[in-house]
């Protein structure tokens, strides 16, 4: 059933304070290295996509929903650590907190349509299937890159692999059939490496 237009406004609000704060709660308290993935912008990413997935058809509130979602949880991350950890609530206002609200626009509006798109049809279906795999395998291939790095070792292998995982699992649950769900991974390869491209030259700028 499609849920309506308040429900989809109220759960982008509400979802979006959970989200921040128990991201939060999840890296606090989880052991590593299970916390990396609170330390995720693809767990976001991926949260913005199932959203759209859930709100299940109208591209654009899904989009819109979405955004909301990731922007409301960027100062509900900072609010748990002002309240967990006594950190200063001024960083809610920070500029790197905007920078991120501000990426939380961009994450919102491609993978919450692409979490409509994924219950779709044709090519559209494909990208949006492929998407949560794609932000998936692009940080497993910073974490791999991480792994000869003497600060990190041998265990961020770890990362890779569930990250490597988690992505299949999603198109495994998303994809409908063997072939959608083939042509989703395939998709997925090129589309993570225009993410990791984007990241770089994000990262180039705003640094």
């Amino acid at each position: 059933m499609r849920p309506g237009d308040r429900a989809v406004a109220l759960a982008s609000v509400v979802g979006g304070f959970l989200l921040g704060f128990l991201d939060f709660c999840w890296i606090k308290w989880l052991p590593y290295p299970f916390a990396e993935l609170g330390n995720s912008t693809a767990t976001w990413a991926v949260a913005a996509f199932f959203f759209g997935y859930w709100a299940r058809s109208g591209w654009l509130r899904s989009a819109l929903g979405a955004a909301v979602l990731l922007v409301v949880a960027v100062p509900s991350y900072y609010l748990a650590a002002a309240l967990l950890q006594d950190d200063d609530l001024a960083v809610l206002w920070a500029p790197s907190s905007l920078v991120w609200m501000f990426f939380g626009v961009l994450a919102g509006v491609v993978f919450g349509a692409g979490g409509t798109w994924a219950r779709g049809e044709g090519w559209r279906q494909v990208v949006g299937v492929a998407l949560p795999a794609a932000v998936f395998f692009e940080e497993a291939a910073r974490f791999a890159g991480k792994a000869t790095d003497p600060d990190h070792g041998a265990a961020v292998w770890w990362n890779v692999v569930i990250d490597l995982a988690l992505g299949l699992v999603i198109v495994v649950l998303t994809g409908g059939s063997h072939r959608r769900r083939a042509l989703a991974v395939a998709v997925a390869v090129p589309l993570a490496g225009a993410i990791l491209v984007s990241f770089a030259v994000a990262g180039r700028i705003f640094s």
